[in-house]
């Protein structure tokens, strides 16, 4: 995310602070693990998406949708670290644009890295990251639903980036992410997960426990590739079965259909929410 829950210069500070590559686990399986749990089929996206920090207007959105660039888009459902103000983003909104076609991508900025630079009014402390990472899923899930956005929806978890070598940071983070992934999928929610390729990302792919983490990543890689396959920094084999987006270009000013908003650009072959 183009730093949507602070400042974009902070956002610019954070992709600084970590170095580079990934494995991960299998998606969809991850996503299923609790077999006694009956899952909606899941929705999938293939295709451009966007990600704005505020939700668009409607007749923004129309006109997006008519000029056809774009079928999918982010949209911040919650999180005490969700940085814009979201005055369109309602049931009504999520409802009429599903029927103008867009496929929605629901994104919660939750707790932050406790050794991550700057300040966020959450950030995890390693003695509560299992407790705040289920009272997180919890709100995640009751926002996501109060939008129109039904079970078997994926949301998003937003984690900026952190030195992922501090090993007491990233232990915190993980445990985190394991405890508000198990309670999305208890609530039969989809768990995803956006980071940075070269930290946050890196973090959940290499962890050699991939016991309750994200079975869908979202990976930061500004290298202007709108794919999700040649560019992929990992094992062919990871994360395969509609279970990868890149954000592959941050800060875009787009005219489209007399509507000018800033963007991200994401390429999306992932899951995307149930609206009804």
């Amino acid at each position: 995310m183009a730093e949507h829950r602070q400042s974009r210069k902070r956002r610019y500070i954070t992709w600084g602070v970590a170095g580079a590559a990934v494995l991960a686990g299998a998606g969809i399986a991850a996503q299923t693990s609790m077999a006694a749990t009956v899952w909606p089929a899941q929705k999938t996206y293939t295709g451009r998406a966007f990600d704005a920090c505020t939700a668009p207007s409607l007749a923004a959105m129309k006109a997006w949708k008519t000029d056809g660039y774009y079928g999918g888009a982010a949209v911040y459902v919650g999180g005490k670290n969700r940085g814009c103000a979201q005055p369109n983003l309602t049931a009504s909104w999520v409802k009429s644009v599903n029927t103008l076609g867009w496929k929605l991508i629901p994104l919660y900025v939750g707790a932050q890295p406790p050794c991550q630079t700057g300040s966020s009014p959450e950030k995890i402390i390693a003695s509560t990251a299992t407790s705040l990472g289920a009272t997180d899923a919890a709100d995640a899930v009751a926002k996501a639903s109060a939008l129109g956005m039904k079970a078997g929806s994926p949301i998003y978890l937003d984690m900026e980036a952190y030195d992922i070598t501090n090993k007491s940071c990233n232990d915190s983070v993980l445990a985190y992410v394991r405890s508000f992934s198990k309670t999305l999928r208890a609530k039969t929610y989809r768990a995803g997960y956006y980071g940075f390729s070269s930290s946050s990302a890196k973090a959940i792919a290499t962890a050699t426990n991939k016991t309750d983490l994200p079975g869908n990543l979202w990976y930061a890689l500004w290298d202007k590739k709108d794919t999700t396959t040649t560019d992929w920094p990992w094992g062919a084999t990871q994360f395969t079965g509609h279970s990868r987006g890149h954000q592959y270009l941050v800060n875009s000013k787009e005219t489209r259909g007399g509507y000018t908003i800033t963007v991200d650009r994401d390429s999306w072959d992932a899951p995307v929410a149930l609206v009804g």
